[in-house]
């Protein structure tokens, strides 16, 4: 029995310290981005992707697409501030833990086992840039496609930066019924390479 009561109190202390550090991330990512309209934008624009790819003629479409491109640059231009804004934060604080569950104080007493939320901001928000700017010479529909896994994947980025990495793939699948290792493969060759290198600390 008192091992019993000893694993509960572990387990409501392990909870306790998981949440308030989660509440200081999250107070922290969103302090940040309360300056911009990124997840605004990011609607707009996916929900714009969705409507085009939906439209029967090619004319409809292009229309679409032309509307769309302002808000592809709205969101570059704001997340590429964000980016550079959130790099300004201590290094103890960006620091994200790659174990699949959040453990209290993982990034401290494990750095090895860590990596650098500001680091990956920059690769998501390079990868963005390229996709819009369309350096790929992409069709539309396929850039749209690779646009929306950069979103995507960047979004699973700040989940895990807030909770974990399980719970932002959990997160990814239920919102979008996408697994984070299809986000991975779907983005642009540079942001895949530079992302996995910082993940798997390469």
């Amino acid at each position: 029995m008192d091992i019993l009561i000893l694993a509960i109190l572990i387990a409501t202390g392990t909870y306790m310290l998981n949440a308030k550090e989660q509440r200081k991330r999250i107070a922290l990512l969103g302090s940040h981005l309360a300056n911009y309209q990124i997840e605004k934008l990011m609607e707009a624009l996916t929900d714009g992707y969705l409507r085009a790819l939906g439209e029967s003629t090619d004319e409809r479409r292009q229309q679409i697409w032309s509307l769309l491109s302002t808000t592809e640059s709205q969101l570059t231009e704001q997340f590429s501030r964000f980016a550079a804004d959130f790099a300004q934060i201590n290094e103890a604080d960006a620091r994200v833990s790659r174990l699949s569950i959040a453990l209290p104080f993982a990034e401290k007493l494990l750095p090895a086992a860590t990596f650098d939320m500001r680091k990956a901001l920059a690769i998501h928000a390079r990868g963005i840039a390229h996709v819009v700017q369309n350096t790929g010479h992409l069709a539309p529909k396929d850039r749209a496609y690779m646009m929306t896994a950069e979103l995507f994947l960047m979004q699973h980025t700040c989940h895990w930066f807030c909770k974990s990495k399980t719970i932002a793939t959990a997160r990814m699948l239920a919102r979008h019924q996408t697994p984070h290792e299809q986000l991975v493969a779907s983005v642009s060759p540079e942001t895949r390479k530079a992302y996995m290198a910082l993940i798997q600390g390469g």
